[in-house]
């Protein structure tokens, strides 16, 4: 399955933070991230890059696995969320990143944009109406065409009687759409994919 709505499927399993970036290759994104090279032996499938976090010899390490989706690379976070510190940095020299976190300790899910260096805007999901960066409003028409917020930048939803799993999907729709994001499920989920600890 394409695109980036099946996580938001089961909202129990989106746990893992995604960065995608756009102009580079995979493994450049593992090194903006901060990857150690060579510091996992073979690549790990998603069971395995969880079990290697929660492995005492790994201390207090994060691991990524990374992979290419369409014209994106993309990081698959695991462990302690770093990557929001990061975004700016990945962006740099004129690359375009993305990061989605699920924030499952503290909601809502954080959505982040960068380029070429700045944080454009951010939002947590489902809190639209506050967003930030060096252009807070920068999908606020997107935002207003989806009927997430009116034009005003209050919430157009009623954010009361509808889930907020149904809330979510709108918005993680239109990232999808205005960025061009997928995630390959089957490979994301069941291969192995090239796997490095940031530290």
């Amino acid at each position: 399955m394409s695109g980036i709505l099946w996580l938001l499927e089961e909202e129990d399993d989106w746990r893992d933070a995604v960065v995608w970036a756009w102009g580079i290759s995979a493994p450049e994104l593992a090194a903006r991230l901060g990857g150690v090279p060579d510091s996992v032996p073979a690549p790990l499938t998603d069971r395995e890059a969880m079990a290697l976090v929660w492995d005492e010899a790994c201390d207090d390490d994060a691991v990524i696995r990374v992979g290419q989706a369409g014209s994106w690379s993309f990081a698959i976070e695991y462990g302690i969320p770093f990557a929001g510190d990061r975004l700016a940095a990945v962006s740099r020299d004129g690359v375009k990143a993305v990061r989605l976190d699920p924030c499952v300790d503290h909601p809502p899910s954080m959505f982040s944009y960068a380029l070429d260096g700045v944080l454009v805007c951010g939002f947590g999901i489902g809190e639209e109406v506050w967003r930030w960066g060096t252009r807070p409003d920068f999908l606020l028409a997107e935002l207003v065409d989806a009927g997430v917020l009116t034009a005003a930048g209050e919430y157009a939803r009623d954010t009361i009687s509808e889930s907020s799993v149904e809330r979510d999907r709108h918005t993680l729709a239109l990232l999808e759409t205005r960025f061009g994001l997928t995630l390959p499920r089957e490979e994301v989920e069941g291969q192995p994919l090239p796997a490095f600890l940031v530290r």
